[in-house]
């Protein structure tokens, strides 16, 4: 009986042994089986996510008209919450996916375009704060015939034949601060710091007309008129309109005015005379208010500005340029329109080009000596023209290399002017 319960029990020992074994060690297929779970849900998770942005991104494209608008040149202080680069890079599992990085490749305009519409508008795209740094070159040279006399027989003239010219070589140094708020307001100072070099030249000296002398006068580097400017942006551009810019602009008579200088002969000839010195801005305040106009139709753009400066009446110690002679009395330079437009395009990532012409006209000036009644000064009022091109190099992400060139068209304008700008953006 003894041996027949030990033989049962033996048995049944048996019988539990293989479920005992097998809850002891893992089943490698189980693990395995795990694993694949795991993988799935991760899986699961990976398409909500794509499915999440596929949604938003179905949206934008629906919202979009049919004939989408020209490419922005530089982004509106609405435009950085809109577009498909803010949701697929700020979506969930898309973070350094090849897909938000084409997004974000295809909404960002090329450097030089950039750039382009900088010097168009005068707003920089998303800076606050740039600092300019510019050199301009303008050459002058004029000739006039003067004769002073009268004409006998209708074929004789009696007199002298005084043949002048001026030529004049100015060098402006200009220093410019710029700060942006929200891309909606700009404010501005520049700071210029001319050199001028004038050689006067007249024949005529001693009656005879072959016989030419000259003089040169040259003025050292000093400040001329500082100028404050402020800028609002108050149209952006869509598929009709344009971008549009209100100016106002501020001169500061802190240069060397040209009353009271005074005019003395040549030691070798009657028939010139030379300033003692030469001024470095005209002596008022003065006030510039415009507006300027900017329009992409891809690949070019379109920009045109319009101002009109108001010069205020001042007073002045002395007016006179005669030696020896002083007198009191009132100024009014006439006041002037500009008009401008043009065309640029960019040629490339890092360059872009403009073409431009500009025109500014003033009235007749006028002086009032204490005591007298106005005068215009004869051949005061001027006409000038001039064509310019006009480039801008992308050297690095902050810094941009404007130069440009104008070639005068009138008599009133200079025979060229040309200027390299640096514009540092931070």
């Amino acid at each position: 009986m003894h041996r027949s319960l030990t033989f049962r029990a033996i048995v049944c020992l048996s019988s539990l042994a293989p479920a005992t074994l097998l809850y002891a060690a893992p089943d490698p297929q189980v693990e395995a089986l795990k694993q694949e779970l795991m993988e799935l849900k991760q899986r699961y998770e990976a398409q909500q996510n794509a499915l999440m942005v596929l949604e938003q991104r179905v949206r934008q494209v629906e919202e979009t008209p049919a004939t989408p608008p020209p490419k922005r040149l530089t982004k509106s202080p609405a435009e950085p919450a809109k577009g498909g680069q803010a949701v697929a890079t700020g979506a969930p599992g898309t973070t350094g996916s090849s897909y938000g990085q084409s997004l974000k490749d295809d909404s960002e305009p090329a450097q030089s375009v950039s750039n382009l519409y900088d010097e168009a508008s005068g707003f920089f795209g998303g800076g606050k704060f740039s600092v300019e740094t510019g050199l301009t070159y303008t050459h002058y040279d004029t000739r006039a015939l003067t004769l002073n006399g009268f004409l006998a027989l209708d074929s004789i003239f009696l007199g002298n034949i005084d043949i002048d010219r001026i030529k004049a070589d100015n060098w402006t140094l200009d220093l410019t601060g710029r700060y942006n708020v929200a891309q909606r307001w700009q404010f501005d100072i520049n700071v210029p710091v001319i050199y001028r070099d004038s050689t006067y030249s007249s024949g005529g000296a001693g009656g005879a007309g072959p016989v030419t002398t000259d003089a040169s006068v040259t003025r050292d580097p000093a400040i001329g008129d500082v100028n404050f400017g402020v800028a609002y942006k108050f149209l952006d551009e869509s598929a009709n309109l344009p971008d549009a810019v209100a100016t106002l602009r501020v001169k500061a008579p802190t240069g060397a005015e040209p009353y009271g200088i005074k005019l003395v002969k040549a030691p070798n000839n009657d028939n010139l005379s030379v300033p003692e010195s030469l001024p470095t801005g005209n002596g008022v305040w003065s006030i510039t208010p415009g507006i300027s106009l900017v329009k992409t139709f891809d690949p070019a753009v379109l920009f045109g500005s319009l101002a009109y400066t108001y010069n205020m009446e001042e007073s002045f110690s002395d007016i006179s340029p005669q030696v020896n002679s002083k007198v009191k009395g009132d100024v009014k330079l006439g006041d002037s329109w500009q008009v401008g437009a043009g065309i640029a395009f960019a040629l490339n990532e890092k360059m872009s080009m403009s073409f431009s012409f500009t025109d500014q006209f003033a009235r007749k000036s006028k002086i009032k000596p204490d005591g007298g009644d106005w005068q215009s000064i004869t051949n005061s009022d001027y006409n000038s023209a001039n064509f310019n091109i006009g480039m801008t190099l992308a050297a690095t992400n902050n810094l941009t290399i404007v130069p440009n060139l104008a070639i005068g068209l009138t008599d009133d304008s200079p025979d060229f002017s040309f200027s390299l700008k640096f514009p540092y953006y931070f």
